[in-house]
């Protein structure tokens, strides 16, 4: 796993929680916040954001993704998931794919109200994922 230091890991998970309080669920009314940190050291937050059209609803995870992209960021060291459960909640498929795309080696936290978390890595949540290596894997054997 990659090492970050005690300080970083708890200023994650404040960002991640300060996070879920500004998430827009009115239909779950779950509240999730995120906090990703890139290579930099800097920090990034998201929350989700839910739709009439469920569909269109966006994860915690990947709106803090997003914003780190739309900062310039393109290599994410770790990803930190706030739910207001008392178990942690890993990310769903879909993150894990975007998470893949920044940070396929990211350690992956996930919090929650109880003592209770997981910590991982996103290749151990998603082994064998589809990433740019296997776009390049493709077109060579073409």
């Amino acid at each position: 796993m990659p090492p970050i230091p005690p300080t970083t890991l708890l200023r994650l998970e404040k960002s991640a929680r300060a996070a879920a309080k500004k998430s827009y669920s009115p239909y779950s009314r779950f509240a999730v916040g995120a906090a990703v940190l890139a290579d930099s050291g800097k920090i990034y937050i998201g929350c989700n954001v839910e739709n009439a059209s469920y569909g269109l609803c966006n994860c915690a995870e990947r709106t803090a993704i997003f914003s780190a992209a739309a900062a310039g960021t393109r290599k994410l060291t770790a990803v930190l998931i706030y739910t207001p459960t008392k178990t942690p909640t890993a990310p769903c498929g879909a993150c894990r794919q975007v998470i893949n795309e920044f940070g396929p080696h990211a350690r992956v936290i996930a919090v929650c109200d109880s003592p209770a978390r997981l910590d991982t890595t996103l290749d151990a949540l998603l082994p064998g994922a589809f990433g740019p290596q296997s776009l390049r894997a493709g077109a060579a054997q073409q």
